[in-house]
């Protein structure tokens, strides 16, 4: 029995575990499974490799997306240039455990927002600077996006809500929501933006997924923007992790 799992504290719910237990079973994979491992401190990772031989591979989520990072044997390039991991490989070669760590999450952010660019998105605003952000921030500057990050407390690089003028707004088509705000259970939560600015060429892109239209992208969609939610981002990642693990 191969094993595969997820890592992060709290698992309450978990889109990784439902996804691929349905993938298994759709697809007639009888000798895999897939676990969901609460961990709140990552020093406990190499007490659950050594409890769970079977395991192949990880994903990684909240809080250990960086600090797992020392315990890796290798690190892909972009997942070392985000400074960020949420995919694991696991091998072994001659009786020793070799990790390597990869970030699928800019793979299936690129992929998920390449389609709807248009000439002028050539400048975004990304909300949240967390382990999210650094993803977005990898594949905009490969993508030669210029961006500005916007948070609630100062922070080197970026500005608050407050400082977003009128000017900022009317150059940044393209608004990237990377924080929690709007997910279940706090629906209610948004980015502090002026809404009444955005329009028609606009692109809204929320890496939340639950509830599918955050009021985020409802107010966005309410001033004519084009919006996308998480959703196709987290199965192209998933399908990506999927793919690395069979290499």
């Amino acid at each position: 029995m191969k094993t595969y799992g997820l890592i992060g504290y709290p698992l309450s719910h978990s889109f990784s575990k439902k996804y691929f237990t349905e993938k298994f079973q759709n697809e007639g994979i009888t000798d895999h499974q897939y676990e969901l491992f609460p961990i709140a401190d990552i020093k406990s990772l190499p007490d659950l490799l050594s409890e769970n031989p079977s395991l192949c591979g990880l994903n990684v989520t909240i809080p250990h997306k960086v600090s797992v990072l020392c315990y890796l044997n290798e690190v892909d390039e972009a997942a070392e240039k985000i400074g960020a991991v949420n995919c694991i490989s696991i091998k072994t070669f001659e009786g020793a455990t070799y990790l390597k760590g990869y970030n699928t999450d800019a793979y299936g952010f690129e992929e998920s927002l390449k389609p709807l660019l248009k000439p002028q998105h050539t400048k975004a605003l990304v909300f949240g600077d967390g382990g999210a952000a650094k993803a977005v921030k990898y594949v905009l500057e490969k993508l030669n996006i210029q961006y500005q990050v916007v948070v609630r407390t100062v922070a080197p690089g970026a500005i608050l809500y407050s400082e977003i003028t009128p000017e900022i707004l009317a150059s940044h088509h393209l608004l990237i929501n990377t924080t929690p705000l709007g997910m279940s259970p706090n629906v209610d939560t948004f980015p502090e933006i002026d809404y009444s600015l955005v329009g028609p060429g606009y692109l809204a892109y929320d890496l939340v997924y639950n509830p599918l239209e955050t009021v985020f992208l409802a107010k966005a969609a309410e001033r004519g923007a084009a919006i996308k939610n998480g959703l196709e981002m987290l199965y192209k990642q998933a399908e990506k992790a999927w793919a690395i693990w069979n290499k």
